[in-house]
């Protein structure tokens, strides 16, 4: 026997029968465009896996009419590129830094090929442009603690800082006080000397003290006046830039117990090109020499 169809009163829409606390559905249809975009997507699916892999088994996939790889269409893709780039590797692997330079495409190519492989490797510690973070030099800046020309940052690279390679850079700071070279008093007073060397002490008796203390201990790498020498890594103690902090509790905690950062060699870890076009990329950053 036929159900009645009831009507909806106020929209005069047809209702499915279902009821909840007084609310009756609508038996109301999906726009017809919704309906063929539907259909639509079902018979993509069909084509798609007919055409393509698509249906994984137990030992192995349907392959597709198409016979498609995606694992041999990025080799075949990967290989074109290695033979474009060929004739700039080639040159690169037989020119010296400053012939990179001075040529403007072989100089383009070394810039492009230095950014990708500085977004790959080194961003995590200097930053997006080399521009730095906390405890993590900047390499933007004219400020470089062995040297920023192209060979010494090239030095750099290939043997890092305080790394395992056997010609790594190497320089460390005593623990003045975790050894007991130093009293309390007497890194306090050094502490106020190196900051009297930016005008930022403010305890002019102490910065006088430590001076004495200073000319003893710290000279030999940071220099009678505190500009720093290259040949031993020593920073520059005169100007606003801290790789550990610039306060005072940081300094006397440097000089207490100092944190040592650690750069490795790239050398084994990347090709010689690669090596070269990070030199020229890092160089022209804008703080190269």
């Amino acid at each position: 026997m036929p159900t009645k169809v009831e009507k909806d009163a106020i929209t005069g829409t047809e209702t499915t029968g279902h009821e909840w606390d007084g609310i009756k559905e609508l038996n109301t249809p999906l726009p017809k465009w919704w309906v063929y975009v539907f259909y639509a997507t079902i018979l993509f699916s069909l084509v798609y896996v007919i055409l393509f892999p698509a249906i994984p088994g137990l030992s192995g996939y349907t392959r597709g009419l198409l016979g498609y790889d995606q694992r041999k269409a990025f080799e075949e893709s990967l290989a074109a590129a290695r033979e474009h780039q060929a004739v700039w590797l080639d040159r690169m692997e037989t020119a010296s830094l400053q012939q990179i330079i001075d040529e403007p495409e072989l100089q383009a190519f070394a810039l492009a090929g230095g950014q990708a492989a500085f977004a790959e490797n080194c961003v995590a510690c200097h930053g997006l442009g080399g521009a730095g973070q906390a405890h993590y030099p900047t390499l933007a800046d004219d400020e470089w603690l062995w040297g920023g020309t192209l060979d010494d940052i090239h030095a750099t690279l290939l043997y890092g800082i305080r790394s395992e390679h056997p010609q790594t850079r190497l320089s460390v700071m005593p623990r003045y006080g975790a050894d007991g070279i130093l009293s309390r008093e007497e890194i306090a007073d050094v502490a106020h000397h190196v900051l009297s060397l930016s005008g930022r002490s403010d305890d002019a008796e102490a910065a006088a003290r430590g001076e004495e203390i200073y000319a003893v201990q710290c000279v030999a790498c940071h220099g009678e006046a505190g500009g720093g020498l290259r040949e031993f890594g020593g920073p520059n103690l005169t100007d606003e830039i801290w790789l550990y902090g610039g306060t005072l509790p940081e300094v006397i905690a440097q000089i207490a117990n100092p944190r040592h950062g650690v750069m490795p060699a790239w050398e084994q870890r990347l090709d010689p090109n690669t090596i070269n076009m990070l030199t020229v990329y890092v160089h022209a950053l804008g703080g190269g020499e």
